[in-house]
């Protein structure tokens, strides 16, 4: 095992791009070294360069680690991949996740679609904050630093989109997740938070583009706006950092409004 490092370590999922991407720079920014995780490919590979390279440039050190987090049985490497490298982790950011393979008719949804997005969206993230947990609780709390795990679910965690109720179900599954180990971690000190963006500008939202600059115009969020990976990600530094010290289970909505009730 890696001597301790005097930064903090955070691994990302799903880490090449969009929400993963932006939260990775920041946590760099922020002065942590970073395990970078996404899928296996040459996009893949490509994109993960560039953010380490970004990274690099804000001081951070980086692993790569392309794996498909629906793989449980990989989730211990992708924690030895901080471990080994650093001797830490101090953050686990779970962010990757997949939509819908058609949007449509909720009776005309798949097995194939409602079970990707299980297996992704929130079998995953359970078990990835399992094997996270177990990490850290075995090295402890160093050099003061708050030790946290981020999941990233989304306003459909409670906003329902019939046209994709399988997402909608595998990330209000997600958000119970974030409670269960909420409540088991609380004492130990390790903070466990859930961030629900809306709209975000990202590769997932491109195909709808039209769509949502329509919506949004029409007021959909009453900011009137796109959201962005950057904003996102403020919430996740704030969480990694610990400047949510009396909190249990936060889940903070970045989404310029748009699921507060109005009538």
């Amino acid at each position: 095992m890696a001597t301790n490092a005097a930064k903090p370590v955070a691994m990302v999922t799903g880490a090449a791009r969009g929400i993963g991407r932006g939260c990775a720079l920041a946590l760099a920014q922020a002065g942590f070294h970073l395990a970078l995780c996404d899928r296996e490919g040459d996009e893949e590979r490509h994109l993960l360069e560039q953010v380490a390279a970004e990274a690099g440039v804000a001081g951070a050190e980086t692993v790569s680690v392309h794996a498909d987090v629906a793989g449980i049985e990989g989730h211990g490497q992708l924690i030895r991949a901080a471990v080994e490298r650093w001797g830490r982790l101090d953050c686990l950011v779970n962010n990757a996740g997949v939509g819908v393979l058609r949007r449509g008719d909720l009776l005309e949804v798949t097995p194939e679609s409602y079970d990707r997005c299980q297996a992704v969206n929130t079998r995953a993230v359970f078990f990835l904050c399992q094997a996270a947990a177990r990490a850290m609780l075995a090295q402890g709390e160093l050099n003061g630093r708050h030790r946290s795990i981020i999941n990233i679910t989304s306003s459909n965690a409670v906003a329902v989109s019939v046209s994709r109720g399988e997402y909608c179900v595998s990330k209000a599954a997600a958000s119970m997740v974030t409670r269960l180990f909420a409540l088991r971690l609380a004492e130990t000190g390790i903070g466990v938070y859930e961030i629900r963006p809306g709209v975000i500008e990202t590769s997932m939202t491109q195909p709808v583009r039209e769509q949502y600059d329509e919506r949004i115009a029409q007021g959909l969020a009453p900011m009137r706006r796109w959201g962005y990976p950057a904003d996102v990600a403020v919430a996740a530094v704030a969480m990694a950092e610990g400047r949510l010290p009396y909190t249990v289970g936060q889940a903070i909505s970045v989404d310029g409004g748009l699921i507060i009730p109005r009538f």
